[in-house]
């Protein structure tokens, strides 16, 4: 009898918004363990929204040693880790590459003033950089951050000796070098996608000069993990550690939409729409980004800022379902929400939430935006507001999605992130897209998604098309006719809405920031 090999593992790590989760992955997509942990997002001041390096690379440190710890119990040891991050982070780094400040997020939108004003002053250089980087000209991203530290904290400024991320920051942390992977590089907006450079025009632009960047590997790129990090998380040192992706493009690579006309939905904390492309793709309208995935292929879509985080503001200040209340009758607070949204009827009778709390990212790329109620009346309640919420999400997508359709035609589109535990939702963004929606046998996306490139770099996969053989669909949603009527119906007066109060929004947005 022949002696059968042990399937190798590999450690996805997904490093996100308020959280990391780290999952061991056989090939295939089994799941062998699993650790999560949690860390707060600051606002200190209007339209911040900072977290703290420590503190994430604690959190991450200590899922990857409890996954560790289980695969030890298994009998079984990882053959390396792999890394998904957050977009849009930055962290200024003092001369030992140290943080000097908290990290800016996506979320952070103190940059704002700048934008607009460039926008306003310069819209031929914007669209320049648009073309060059894929990235809209936008407060999420680092070069507005850097920007606004340059004007707003000199001291701080001069003081920055390199430009960091919490990719490149959790990275050296475990291997003692400073390198970026190029999907993390090409979301900065200072990424020339098709030169494969930082862009020496938009680096002089900004005043930083380009050796405080850290040098631009290939996703797949490995080192060995150093001795010290290996020990505080229970694993081997010189342990592979493969730089990795960001979440926003990793996420198409585990739920399988890899291949032409595969497109992917997520909603989590935020949410997005996305396909891949065989080269950097931008829009005439700038509607959209353009990021890298590995070597010759990347990925065109767009992300909305307000995605799951609108319903948890209405879980906590509207329906104040506090955690102790729900615990004592034994029901989650979503769970709740979502029945007494299934009793509405498509279109929560012509109540339209406009889900901008946050400013928005795709397809309008504005940070003075702001959440609206409209169409209240006084047979509304908070059942109505709840899915409102969910439409309101939607349609949001949708936009993004009908973006997309000008790249090529859509095959089916593959839902990921916290909104696939309803099964509501779901059937909600397929009515409203009108298309039929996907739920993949692995809905964990990022996590798994980082493996994949683990297992390329060691030869076990091929390449990101081989996922489209090991994910399967669990479920499919079909539109429901009658409703995506009603939808195209009010996500038409929902987009009327947007554009018919940019005046009001930009007024409130400085209301609010000088209250």
């Amino acid at each position: 009898m022949g002696i059968v090999k042990e399937r190798s593992i590999w450690i996805g790590v997904d490093v996100g918004t308020t959280g990391v989760r780290a999952i061991a992955y056989e090939a295939s997509g089994v799941n062998r363990a699993t650790s999560e942990a949690f860390y707060p997002l600051r606002t200190p001041h209007p339209d911040w929204a900072e977290e703290r390096p420590s503190e994430i690379l604690e959190a991450t440190e200590q899922v990857v040693r409890g996954v560790a710890d289980a695969l030890r119990y298994q009998g079984r040891t990882p053959s390396g880790i792999a890394l998904s991050t957050v977009m849009h982070s930055l962290i200024p780094l003092d001369a030992e590459k140290q943080p000097l400040t908290d990290m800016q997020t996506w979320a952070d939108s103190r940059s704002a003033d700048i934008v607009r004003t460039l926008k306003e002053e310069e819209p031929a250089l914007c669209r320049a950089f648009y073309e060059r980087t894929g990235c809209p000209m936008h407060a999420c991203y680092p070069l507005a951050k850097i920007l606004w530290l340059k004007r707003n904290r000199p001291a701080l400024f001069m003081r920055m000796k390199f430009v960091g991320s919490i990719k490149d920051h959790l990275f050296h942390a475990f291997t003692g070098e400073f390198l970026i992977d190029r999907s993390t590089a090409s979301t900065t907006a200072l990424y020339n996608a098709h030169g494969l450079a930082w862009d020496a025009e938009i680096l002089h632009f900004i005043g930083i000069a380009e050796d405080m960047l850290p040098p631009v590997v290939s996703t797949t790129e490995t080192r060995p993990m150093a001795a010290a990090a290996a020990k505080r998380m229970h694993l081997t040192a010189g342990l592979p550690v493969v730089i990795g992706a960001t979440d926003g493009v990793l996420v198409n690579v585990g739920i399988g939409a890899v291949s032409a006309g595969q497109l992917s939905a997520t909603i989590g904390t935020s949410g997005a729409v996305r396909m891949l492309v065989g080269e950097p793709r931008t829009d005439e309208a700038m509607r959209t980004w353009c990021y890298n995935l590995v070597d010759g292929l990347w990925v065109a879509g767009g992300a909305i800022n307000n995605g799951g985080m609108i319903l948890r503001w209405m879980r906590d200040n509207i329906c104040h379902f506090s955690k102790e209340q729900m615990a004592t009758l034994d029901v989650d607070g979503y769970d709740l929400m979502t029945m007494k949204a299934s009793k509405i009827p498509a279109g929560s009778d012509g109540l339209i939430l406009l889900p901008f709390f946050t400013g928005e990212r795709a397809p309008y790329w504005n940070s003075d935006l702001r959440g609206l109620l409209f169409g209240l009346s006084l047979n509304h309640s908070r059942s109505h507001m709840i899915r409102a919420v969910m439409e309101g999400v939607c349609y949001s997508m949708c936009s993004v999605f009908e973006a997309l359709r000008e790249f090529g035609e859509v095959r089916d589109i593959r839902a990921s992130g916290s909104f696939t535990k309803s099964p509501l939702w779901m059937q909600i963004l397929a009515d409203v897209l009108g298309e039929p929606l996907v739920l993949p046998e692995n809905s964990e996306g990022a996590a798994y998604g980082a493996a994949v490139l683990g297992f390329i770099s060691g030869g076990e996969l091929a390449g990101i098309s081989d996922t489209a053989n090991l994910v399967h669909p669990k479920k499919i949603y079909a539109p429901d006719p009658a409703n995506t009527k009603i939808y195209a119906q009010l996500a038409d007066i929902s987009d009327r809405l947007y554009h018919n109060l940019q005046k009001e929004f930009a007024e409130i947005a400085a209301y609010q920031a000088g209250h």
